[in-house]
């Protein structure tokens, strides 16, 4: 969920990477399988098509995996300027969809989508200082609050209302004010996703790949609460579990990307792209728990 210029140009290079023949990699090594401490202990991987898959999942109730990349936005929202779809999630058999637009956007977007499949849309004007970026949504586990995040270096993370589930926001769709933010002890760079692993837990994916913040490279990071979400101002607590896998016959650049977990089944899940020609497909790295 890079700034739109980077992402249009990556969106760029994968439909175009679309016409090429995997065999172009021949010759290409496989990086070095990442370190997995932290309390997660990598259990699998699978691939998903990147143009329907690269920018996130959600698991639903069933255990079935809900994936969004550039193809999934409807032309009826990319023709009103919204160009961007980040990680998804799902709550009470809702999904809800972050959008951003260009870079002159004064607004970010919520769609969330009804079990019955009508869609409302919740846009949030910009507050003072705030950037347009509308990486991911994360639903708390109370369906309550929905956290979302911003590109770059940040010491934040975004609370607002849950559309359509939290009373206060209007029912229909409308407008969806800041409620506070999850301020954070330890800033984080290029949070491409996050999802809650408890009512006060959070495991983010981040894209930095500078070891300047973090000894890894595009670390998987949790961030925990005090107590549960309730609207108000909270400083959560950073650390760093592991290094997304970064594995592949291409040479390059890899992006992480969304992250999920399924409660039920307690499985964690990172997106990770690899460079081109390879990313026509997005990898996905699932994990379970060593302890509890």
């Amino acid at each position: 969920m890079t700034h739109l210029k980077t992402y249009a140009k990556a969106s760029a290079a994968l439909l175009g990477a679309l016409a090429l023949a995997v065999s172009a990699t021949a010759g290409a090594s496989a990086d070095s399988a990442p370190r997995s401490p932290g309390g997660w202990q990598e259990s699998g991987v699978s691939s998903v098509n990147s143009l329907t898959g690269s920018q996130g999942l959600a698991s639903r109730a069933d255990g079935s995996l809900l994936y969004r990349g550039l193809a999934s936005i409807p032309l009826d929202l990319r023709a009103k300027g919204w160009g961007h779809i980040g990680d998804p999630d799902i709550a009470a058999g809702h999904t809800f969809d972050a959008y951003q637009g260009g870079d002159d956007a004064q607004s970010k977007m919520y769609a969330v989508t009804t079990p019955g499949g009508k869609r409302y849309l919740y846009e949030h004007r910009l507050d003072a200082g705030e950037k347009l970026n509308n990486s991911f949504a994360a639903v708390s586990p109370d369906d309550q609050w929905l956290v979302s995040g911003e590109w770059g270096d940040q010491n934040r993370l975004q609370v607002f209302p849950a559309p359509l589930l939290n009373s206060s926001t209007p029912p229909t769709g409308g407008a969806l004010p800041q409620a506070g933010q999850i301020s954070l002890d330890k800033p984080v760079r290029d949070i491409q996703g996050c999802d809650f692993v408890s009512a006060t837990r959070l495991v983010c994916a981040s894209n930095d790949a500078s070891k300047e913040l973090w000894p890894q490279d595009r670390p998987v990071l949790q961030v925990d609460l005090p107590h549960a979400l309730d609207g108000k101002q909270v400083t959560g607590t950073v650390t760093s579990l592991f290094a997304a896998p970064q594995r592949s016959i291409c040479r390059g650049t890899f992006e992480t990307e969304g992250v999920d977990y399924d409660s039920p089944r307690r499985t964690l899940r990172v997106e990770v792209v690899p460079p081109a020609p390879c990313l026509v497909t997005t990898s996905v790295y699932a994990y379970k728990p060593t302890t509890g």
